[in-house]
């Protein structure tokens, strides 16, 4: 998906590009644009990133078990609530005893998808999980720590052995199925994140540009219907502003969910 240049990629490139570009031609990277070495889709995760450094210093000095106030309560409720749909409520029916240590790693890729999500609701920001990269690295961070989790519950061999099948004959049956399988959630992970947020950015542009279209038509045909088509740039947007910031939430509760799934298969006593 095409985007013009942002300020925040600007910035970011000003500041780091003449350290990341020898860097990447040294790893046999080319940039096509030197002067701009650093993607905007990159210099938008760095930027969540170093937002969410702040915040979180910020918020916990104001974390009280006396007297927690709103934002916290807000975070609380991601954590468990009467839905039942909270990281903890899920690690805790998934995953089992001992679930909650993963908290840290799943909550924290959770977050930054959502973050990564409803940044382009931000006026010359773009949504990073729009690139193809981006939920892909997320996916591989998923993917590597599910199978370290495994690894570490049950031990390399124990662990491998689930990739074996059951029954030991059936063995070389197996394995390939079950590498394609395992290999299957990088892909399902990745490409249902990255089409959801492109399509749902490109619903908005183009619905707000036939609005701009219908107004500027309608002000040639009349002044007073040009008055009245003003209206279509304001209310057709926002019905898809609404529609992005479900599909962002929406995504971001999926990427949480299926990891938990993954790392609650991964250290199942059957293993």
């Amino acid at each position: 998906m095409e985007h013009h240049p942002t300020l925040i990629g600007d910035i970011v490139n000003r500041l780091f590009g003449w350290l990341a570009l020898p860097l990447l031609e040294g790893l046999g990277f080319h940039p096509h644009d030197p002067t701009r070495p650093i993607p905007d889709h990159i210099a938008t995760e760095l930027f969540i990133v170093f937002l969410c450094v702040l915040f979180f210093l910020w918020f916990r000095k104001r974390l009280s078990a006396e007297n927690p106030g709103g934002l916290q309560i807000c975070f609380e409720t991601l954590l468990s609530n009467p839905f039942q749909v909270g990281i903890y409520d899920l690690l805790d029916e998934i995953v089992g005893h001992g679930g909650r240590k993963h908290l840290a790693a799943i909550g924290s890729v959770g977050l930054f998808v959502l973050f990564c999500n409803v940044i382009s609701l931000v006026p010359g920001f773009v949504s990073p999980t729009a690139h193809h990269t981006v939920p892909l690295g997320c996916a591989l961070v998923v993917f590597a720590y599910y199978n370290f989790a495994g690894i570490q519950a049950h031990g390399v061999l124990k662990y491998g052995k689930q990739f074996l099948g059951p029954i030991l004959p059936m063995a070389p049956l197996m394995l390939p199925i079950e590498i394609v399988s395992h290999a299957a959630r990088l892909l399902s992970l990745t490409v249902r994140l990255w089409v959801n947020m492109v399509v749902s950015e490109l619903l908005y542009l183009t619905f707000l540009g036939l609005g701009v279209s219908m107004m500027t038509w309608l002000a040639g045909v009349n002044m007073v219907l040009g008055g009245m088509g003003a209206i279509a740039p304001v209310i057709i947007p926002l019905a898809f502003v609404l529609l992005h910031v479900f599909v962002a939430f929406l995504q971001a509760f999926v990427f949480t969910l299926l990891p938990i799934v993954y790392v609650g298969g991964a250290v199942a006593e059957e293993h």
